[in-house]
């Protein structure tokens, strides 16, 4: 609406409340001023919010990324850390050394199955495997993280856990 026909609005309602309330003529005729000055002020302003909004959605979007890329991190890192201590137990409780790395990267593996992007890594760090030692497991996988928005930051999360050989273990 142009400026000039916004005007002939005003008065027509001011007119047309001033003959059902003669008391509001003037007060009326002074919010009429009033709502053509701030319209005639916003008029320099018009597109400015979409402005806004193109250039702040993508730094929103992308902090909602970088926010959900750290969570996959940090929850990787908890999954990791359970899967070494589950890999430790089930080692610890198996007779032969062999069948207690089998038994470990099950484990690990079960534990990490929709956390790692690639494979999981289960070494033993412990140097005997022997009643009354420790069995110690150092897991390590790739996490989903940052890659998703493009970042190749380091995402291999690695966490070591060791139990004690059980002295009652399974006989073979």
């Amino acid at each position: 609406m142009r400026p000039a026909d916004q005007r002939k609005t005003a008065v027509r309602r001011c007119g047309t409340l001033a003959r059902l309330n003669p008391a509001l003529t003037g007060r009326m005729a002074g919010v009429a001023r009033r709502a053509l000055r701030t319209r005639g002020a916003r008029a320099g302003d018009r597109g400015l919010s979409t402005v806004e909004v193109v250039i702040l959605a993508p730094v929103m979007i992308l902090f909602i990324l970088v926010l959900v890329g750290f969570g996959q991190l940090v929850d990787g890192r908890g999954a990791v850390d359970g899967a070494a201590r589950d890999a430790a137990r089930a080692g610890s409780i198996q007779h032969d050394y062999g069948v207690a790395m089998s038994e470990a990267r099950k484990a690990a593996a079960a534990d990490l199955e929709d956390v790692c992007v690639g494979s999981v890594d289960v070494r033993m760090t412990g140097s005997r495997f022997e009643p009354g030692g420790f069995f110690k497991v150092e897991v390590s996988c790739e996490v989903r993280g940052l890659d998703m928005i493009g970042l190749d930051i380091g995402s291999t999360v690695k966490a070591t856990a060791s139990s004690p050989i059980d002295p009652y273990r399974r006989a073979s």
